[in-house]
């Protein structure tokens, strides 16, 4: 079993299929189905199934595919662990949709600039989703909010504070003062698919109070968010640095809540990963976060 075999099957996973993966590879497809047919010959056990014209995982190709994430991820640990300390080769880097906009344009353009030899792959998601693409190896590092209970952090991640957010509600204009979730008129909270941090932020305030939204409005970016917010179809949380982004925001009020207060975004990676080019990039953004034009207020440095 060798590395070359195990990025054929990880690719034949991820493209659904040989075709989409040999050309992912620059590869023909006979080579792809030789080099999987020789991968399952090494491990004595068939790793797809055929069914109609899509390839199904085995119990043993599902089995497998983890060990393979990992073995890649180390491999390419290695090779940039025996490089001079130079930043070089691939980072995948995954954010939040608010840090992607607000924090990191700048940031990424200095660390191209000093650092053009990285080859680096960003994708936004929720904090959930995030955690588990780090978690299962198929990303790097990731930027995201300290959940409320921070111990649903596996234990194998290793984590810094980077920047603060001042997390805010935001209602219709000229909404009454909100100290409750009784004070509340729109019904509907307006928010991102499970696992985003901020939801589980608002929702727990609600909770706390006995109480729930009538019904949850889920969207994909916060410009759609605001947008809805100032036409008046429900309320909605997002970080103040956000606002700054979007052109709606003379169409709604926000309210401080109680509760709510400055939440850390903090940097996390696998415990034992180490690579120059992560290095550089954590501290181009504790760089930032120390700036002094408000533009990334830096995190307290709280043990994670």
């Amino acid at each position: 079993m060798d590395l070359a075999a195990l990025a054929i099957f990880r690719a034949v996973v991820r493209e659904n299929g040989v075709t989409r993966a040999a050309a992912k590879l620059n590869r023909v497809q006979s080579n792809v189905t030789t080099r999987i047919k020789q991968l399952e010959e090494d491990l004595g056990a068939a790793l797809f199934v055929r069914d109609g014209r899509r390839l199904v995982l085995t119990p043993a190709g599902h089995t497998l595919l983890p060990y393979a994430e990992r073995l890649l991820a180390l491999a390419d640990e290695a090779r940039d662990a025996v490089r001079e300390d130079t930043p070089r080769g691939r980072l995948r880097l995954g954010t939040m949709e608010s840090t992607a906009a607000s924090r990191l344009p700048a940031v990424l353009a200095r660390y191209h600039h000093a650092w053009p030899e990285v080859s680096l792959e960003l994708v936004t998601g929720t904090t959930g989703w995030l955690v588990d693409k780090v978690r299962d190896f198929e990303i790097d590092a990731a930027l995201f909010a300290r959940p409320p209970a921070p111990d649903t952090l596996p234990d194998t991640f290793e984590t810094v504070p980077i920047f603060r957010e001042n997390l805010v509600l935001l209602t219709p204009r000229g909404h009454p003062p909100v100290r409750t979730p009784r004070d509340v008129i729109p019904s509907t909270l307006i928010a991102f698919e499970r696992g985003c941090t901020y939801r589980k932020y608002v929702e727990q305030w609600y909770a706390a109070h006995g109480m729930k939204p009538a019904r949850v409005l889920e969207l994909g970016s916060y410009h759609a968010i605001v947008a809805c917010v100032a036409a008046g179809a429900g309320i909605a949380v997002a970080p103040r640095s956000v606002l700054d982004l979007q052109p709606e925001t003379e169409n709604v009020a926000q309210h401080a809540i109680a509760g709510f207060g400055e939440i850390d975004t903090l940097l996390a990676w696998r415990q034992g990963y180490a690579s120059s080019a992560l290095a550089a990039l954590r501290d181009a953004l504790a760089e930032a976060a120390r700036q002094p034009d408000g533009a990334a207020k830096p995190a307290a440095a709280v043990p994670a």
